[in-house]
């Protein structure tokens, strides 16, 4: 039994014709009652009685034709969920990174979400924070990659990484051969950090008010390689996260002693909206948390803010 003899009898059963049916399942006529003969004969049934240039369904034929249509309508919709399926895995997804995760964080995902979803569409855009938020307002972007603290009621936050901070020092500083820091003995330093509309120029702000000194910045810039450049070359000393160490410069990376002094990264998307399959697909893979499967539905998870918190001290133990 074929599936295009099945279209063949449900076609004569409409028409009751063999002419009209063949017109309707663009085949030759005789091509036509030579799979249906085929059928009745497998099925040791004849389907249709032949009254001249019409036909009628015998006893078989109406027990056997209901059966047909519900095949031939299961197929329909297998077909259908192939298609919406591959439909899905071809769709967009607009991802936004700040500019001190970008170069780190995204190149190796990147690679890994192409090979897994050849056909879909990935566009990447690096912004600072105030910016990338208003593009996930605005829907230019689907998801953002950002970092704590983040005071927006109306976006939704995913744990990607918490990492802790280091102490950039040049080869021949004094405290060089450190194992770890506190920023009270960098006190009377120059230093060497991002410009203003950085948010980890905040966060450094903010670990030098904690450990109550007021740096002297020297040099500024939007990138930590210029950074790094700088303090290789006697500049001043900086701080950076741990993913932005490069053992290539001429510099020593000393972890801070404070408990405090890490960076939280987390996939950040507005509440509430919906997804295609590529977009929670990344948001998935991204933050290893991003969605829960019910009943067959994809369905986003908001972290809330005492949630994360605790997941922001778990994983920075992980890095003692």
């Amino acid at each position: 039994m074929e599936i295009q003899q099945l279209r063949y009898v449900c076609a004569i059963a409409d028409t009751g014709n063999f002419s009209r049916a063949a017109e309707r399942c663009q085949v030759a006529q005789p091509s036509l009652s030579q799979q249906v003969l085929k059928l009745e004969k497998d099925l040791g049934a004849k389907l249709f009685d032949r009254l001249g240039r019409s036909v009628r369904l015998t006893e078989a034929g109406r027990a056997f034709i209901p059966h047909a249509r519900a095949i031939l309508e299961q197929m329909e919709v297998a077909r259908s969920s192939v298609a919406d399926k591959n439909a899905d895995l071809r769709g967009t997804i607009a991802v936004g990174v700040i500019p001190t995760v970008a170069p780190y964080l995204m190149p190796s995902y990147t690679a890994a979400f192409a090979k897994k979803y050849p056909d879909a569409k990935l566009r990447i855009v690096e912004e600072t924070t105030s910016v990338l938020v208003e593009s996930l307002r605005d829907l230019s972007i689907d998801v953002a990659i950002l970092a704590l603290p983040l005071r927006h009621k109306d976006l939704e936050l995913f744990p990607i990484r918490t990492e802790p901070l280091f102490a950039v020092l040049r080869k021949g500083h004094p405290r060089a051969s450190a194992k770890s820091l506190t920023l009270k003995e960098l006190r009377g330093e120059s230093f060497v950090m991002l410009r203003d509309g950085h948010c980890f120029r905040d966060l450094s702000i903010a670990t030098c008010t904690r450990a109550r000194i007021t740096p002297n910045i020297a040099f500024e810039s939007g990138q930590f390689s210029s950074l790094l450049g700088m303090v290789a070359a006697g500049v001043g000393v900086s701080l950076i996260p741990e993913m932005a160490i490069d053992r290539n410069v001429g510099c020593r990376y000393i972890r801070l002693s404070d408990e405090e002094a890490t960076r939280t990264i987390v996939a950040a998307v507005v509440r509430g909206r919906s997804f295609n399959r590529v977009q929670r697909a990344f948001l998935d893979g991204i933050s290893g948390r991003g969605s829960e499967v019910h009943d067959g539905e994809s369905r986003v998870i908001g972290i809330d803010l005492p949630v994360l918190l605790a997941f922001w001290k778990i994983t920075s133990q992980a890095f003692r």
